[in-house]
């Protein structure tokens, strides 16, 4: 079946989808596989639960007129998810980056909301299924979309770009982030550069952060707007006003204060702003905006345990996040602050080192407790003063109650260190 008739077909149903504890009446189910699992043997409980179709890639699990039988389910959902981009021709944002990549696409749909009807990567459904997925809840009532990309290796930025075909685009940063696959920073930048590569190709807008250098050098024969501090001779000027523990900046003459804590989300707001301002909305809305916006999913959320206050940042953790966070947990005025750190995953040859590195910071900043659990920090050199576990079990099972203090919980996604929340 050609990707014009099966597009076709699409549009006869409610949505795409690849998982029949989710399947609704009419969607379009996508038989996908994996290392552990066949999505082929799903099909029919799929049809059977109100799938209008189910494409599967083995003729042995064609039972009937809904069955579309294709080559590679995959390769057919990212074919099929660039035809609909084509067939819509909606302005899109793309964006990727090290760190802060959710919490800046979700600050820009909540600003660019306020004027056009905008659909959005869902959570973190930024890979080269996720992406696919996200241009298909896209209909003719979308009016733009922005889709965030991740990557842990050269050439996926690339293939998402030429799935998403964006108009605009933004990379947070340059960051130590999945080291393993990119092989050091340099392989980082010039992964995440291949959005900036098809954009500059195709005489695209890039949205970029004039106080970072690596940015404005990686740009300067771009088609850019630029935001920063004054003094880079910025497009529009944002700057960072206090962060005690809220970020607070000012725009056109507005104090906007957030619910973001830490320096390190002041580039995720400003670059919100600067959108926002390039695409017309005016000061106060995106003031308004931008206050309104509460982080969630164990982003930098403050809460209240007991007598503790937390600061929960554990949804996922690299050495430039880390030692962000650190840095900035340093700096509050709070009494008796603690550490909760979780190991760094992804990290390659480079995470022992890595991982005493934050060992090393964490001691020079003076916390009054520092707690580790993971078996990479459990092999770091420290003092004793510094609480080791190899495992959330032993932590759980040996954990002394902390009480009167402002912690920092942060680690990566597989560390699920949220869990420690029932004992703060």
């Amino acid at each position: 079946m050609k990707i014009e008739q099966l597009h076709s077909l699409f549009l006869s149903c409610s949505a795409a989808n690849t998982d029949t504890r989710t399947t609704q009446k009419n969607d379009m189910f996508f038989a996908l596989k994996g290392e552990h699992f066949n999505g082929n043997t799903f099909a029919e409980k799929a049809i059977q639960l109100g799938a209008k179709y189910a494409v599967v890639d083995d003729r042995r699990y064609v039972l009937s007129s809904q069955y579309i039988l294709v080559p590679n389910v995959l390769t057919t959902l990212q074919e099929l998810a660039a035809y609909h981009r084509t067939y819509l021709g909606i302005p899109i944002l793309a964006l990727t980056g090290s760190n802060g990549k959710t919490t800046t696409k979700e600050l820009i749909h909540t600003v660019l909301s306020k004027k056009v009807n905008v659909v959005a990567t869902k959570g973190n459904l930024n890979n080269h299924i996720g992406v696919p997925l996200t241009l298909l809840t896209m209909n003719k009532t979308t009016e733009m979309g922005i889709v965030e990309m991740g990557a842990n290796h050269l050439g996926e930025i690339d293939f998402l770009t030429q799935i998403v075909k964006p108009d605009y685009g933004y990379i947070t940063n340059f960051g130590k982030a999945h080291l393993e696959g990119f092989g050091s920073v340099e392989g980082i930048i010039q992964g995440k550069s291949e959005l900036y590569d098809y954009l500059i190709a195709n005489h695209k807008c890039v949205f970029v952060n004039g106080n970072d250098s690596i940015q404005l050098q990686k740009t300067k024969h771009a088609k850019r707007f630029v935001f920063g501090a004054m003094d880079t001779n910025p497009d529009v000027v944002v700057v960072l006003t206090s962060c005690t523990p809220n970020v607070c900046v000012t725009y056109a003459n507005l104090q906007i204060n957030s619910n973001l804590i830490g320096n390190y989300n002041f580039s995720n707001i400003a670059a919100a702003i600067a959108i926002g301002h390039y695409f017309g909305i005016d000061a106060n809305v995106i003031k308004d905006a931008i206050e309104a916006y509460v982080p969630k999913n164990n982003r930098s959320q403050i809460l209240k345990t007991g007598t503790n206050k937390i600061i929960l940042d554990a949804y996922n953790a690299n050495p430039t996040s880390m030692e962000a966070a650190i840095k900035n947990m340093s700096q509050l005025p709070d009494k008796n602050k603690v550490l909760i750190l979780g190991d760094m995953f992804e990290l390659g040859n480079s995470s022992e080192a890595e991982h005493q590195a934050i060992i090393d910071l964490a001691i020079r900043l003076n916390f009054n407790s520092i707690i580790v659990i993971g078996k990479n920090f459990f092999i770091t050199k420290t003092p004793e003063c510094i609480t080791k576990y190899k495992t959330f079990d032993e932590f759980k099972m040996q954990y002394t109650p902390i009480t009167n203090s402002s912690i920092l919980i942060k680690g990566s996604r597989g560390m699920a260190l949220e869990r420690t929340l029932e004992f703060l």
